[in-house]
């Protein structure tokens, strides 16, 4: 099977995850400055999901753009991942509308590892199909920011009981280690002649 419907398929999907995202974002009942202080936990929760959707974008794309072929065990593993994002609205609107409060804050964590062990059955799943010698796994190496995300999240989870706030600055961290741009698929990319 071509890739090319499972691109579009799940780019839809995410594109669909930010839209529910951002009609969480109501209008202030104000006309002034003050009317917008009750929506900054909203807001804050949503630039933290935005930019966490905008990362698995793309590193779904590079991930996509590495693979020849795609087969069913690729495609259900895609639906998971997908399965687990589309919980991103809820996740997010929950820590907004409860301004940061532990079980919400705990679950947003829960999202984040499931979703991180999702995209990592995926990456297995193409591998598996591709080969241990494919393009995706020598761009993968050893994947320390694969690994490490989960561990932080397993961390962060139970410290939501605790402190929310520090919860929240382990889910921003790992956003962090992954907004810079990670760049091993691109090269291996480049090196093996395909255009990203």
């Amino acid at each position: 099977m071509e890739k090319n419907r499972l691109e579009a398929f799940s780019d839809g999907v995410l594109a669909i995850i930010i839209t529910i995202m951002v009609l969480e974002l109501k209008v202030p009942h104000g006309h002034d400055l003050a009317a917008l202080k009750p929506l900054i936990p909203v807001f804050l929760s949503y630039v933290l999901s935005f930019i966490y959707v905008g990362i698995y974008w793309n590193n779904h794309h590079h991930l996509l753009h590495s693979t020849k072929r795609v087969s069913g065990s690729i495609l259900w593993a895609n639906l998971h991942l997908l399965f687990w994002l589309s919980l991103f609205p809820f996740a997010t609107a929950w820590i907004g509308e409860i301004h940061v409060g532990p079980t919400p804050t705990a679950t947003y964590g829960v999202v984040l590892l499931m979703a991180a062990l999702a995209y990592y059955v995926l990456q297995r799943a193409i591998i598996a199909q591709q080969g241990r010698d494919s393009l995706l796994a020598q761009a993968i190496g050893c994947d320390w920011k694969g690994k490490l995300s989960p561990v932080i999240y397993l961390a962060a989870i139970p410290l939501a009981f605790v402190s929310p706030w520090i919860a929240i600055a382990l889910y921003a961290f790992v956003a962090l280690l992954w907004l810079i741009p990670d760049r091993r698929i691109e090269r291996a990319l480049a090196k093996a002649g395909h255009p990203t």
